[in-house]
């Protein structure tokens, strides 16, 4: 086998590419905060239809000038100001991919974030030769203001990203917190993730007339169309048009870019409708974990439980996944992690299983 370590990023050595944990025998994936599915009659038309409009012949829009229209129309954004990607996951690349330059005497750039959180900040930094500064969240899981404010004097990072609700720990973070952040953050772009901000409320946006600085990055995957690939982020126009240089040309599929739209446009109260029920079961699974006794189960505003075991998670997680049930458990990165698992809140016959199998454990 040849070696090609002489030619490529070393970052690399320290990652390891995406692998999905699903196999046979699973009955119940709650693992990847996916959403249940979506069974309405009206929305499957909207879908329908828009594949059949599709000229698959032809490349997709380039711009994608409807789908930015629509997005613009359900947000308030101006078309001018969002910028489209394959999911959120792109739209992360291609911001670090714009914003690698390094300060004046550094040797990389810098991206700040707090830890725990969505990992593929950490890399796609480390991919794109970026280097992620990490301050852990406080003890209820919240912005640590003075410690980030301390890290960015020091670091000086180009760009922050926190996501709000914060996966894994689903919490929303702390509107104070965050403007005393945004407050000290100097030139930096500061992105607030709202991947599931659906499930949480009023978005941030508004706060962008008070903070020239400030990005909202937003998705379609985590309210039931995860296998479109849809994600944007709106920040000022200016850094949206030099962003938008490092993109790919028709990186969004033409049936990605025609069913968002045309659910955008024309079937959003079903989705709506999904989002209730989904929030309607996490607090019901909530609190039947809560009642029995000894799991910790965080306040969420997403669509997934940040649970605590009494037992390490690893041996929670293999238990569950004996009986069918595929969580997400955090006890690689030890510390408070080690007995930490977030589970996805599924379709209630799936919610029904993880329950079942969670009390078929015994008493901790």
């Amino acid at each position: 086998m040849a070696d090609w370590s002489s030619l490529l990023r070393p970052e690399l050595a320290d990652l390891a590419a995406y692998v999905s944990a699903r196999h046979d025998g699973i009955r119940a994936h709650l693992d990847a905060n996916e959403a249940p599915p979506l069974r309405s009659p009206r929305l499957r038309e909207v879908v329908e239809r828009a594949v059949a409009r599709t000229a698959l012949e032809r490349y997709p829009d380039a711009r994608a000038s409807e789908l930015r229209a629509r997005i613009a129309e359900r947000t308030g954004a101006r078309p001018e100001e969002l910028l489209i990607g394959t999911g959120s996951d792109e739209v992360i690349a291609l911001v670090l991919t714009a914003m690698a330059r390094p300060r004046e005497l550094a040797a990389q750039a810098v991206v700040l974030t707090p830890s725990p959180t969505f990992v593929m900040y950490r890399i796609a930094a480390r991919a794109h030769g970026v280097r992620p500064v990490e301050v852990p969240l406080d003890s209820s899981w919240d912005l640590d203001v003075r410690a980030m404010a301390r890290a960015v004097e020091v670091v000086q990072p180009s760009v922050v990203f926190l996501a709000s609700p914060n996966n894994p720990t689903g919490n929303r973070l702390s509107d104070d917190r965050v403007q005393s952040l945004l407050a000290v953050a100097g030139d930096a772009l500061v992105v607030i993730d709202e991947a599931y901000v659906d499930f949480a409320g009023e978005s941030r946006r508004s706060w962008r007339g008070r903070f020239p600085r400030l990005g909202i990055m937003r998705t379609l995957s985590k309210v039931g169309l995860a296998a479109l690939r849809v994600g944007w982020l709106e920040a000022d126009a200016a850094l949206v048009g030099e962003v938008d240089k490092a993109r790919a040309p028709f990186n969004v599929s033409a049936t990605s870019q025609a069913i968002a739209a045309d659910v955008l446009s024309e079937a959003w109260p079903e989705i709506e409708a999904n989002v209730r029920a989904i929030v309607s079961e996490r607090e019901r699974v909530a609190s039947e974990v809560r009642a029995l006794g000894g799991y910790d189960v965080a306040p969420s505003a997403a669509n997934f439980l940040w649970i605590g075991t009494p037992q390490p998670a690893a041996a929670v997680s293999a238990e569950l996944l004996a009986r069918g049930v595929l969580v997400r458990s955090f006890h690689a990165a030890g510390g408070r992690l080690a007995n930490r698992v977030r589970v996805t809140t599924g379709a209630r016959a799936d919610n029904d299983r993880f329950l079942e199998a969670l009390r078929s454990l015994g008493s901790p």
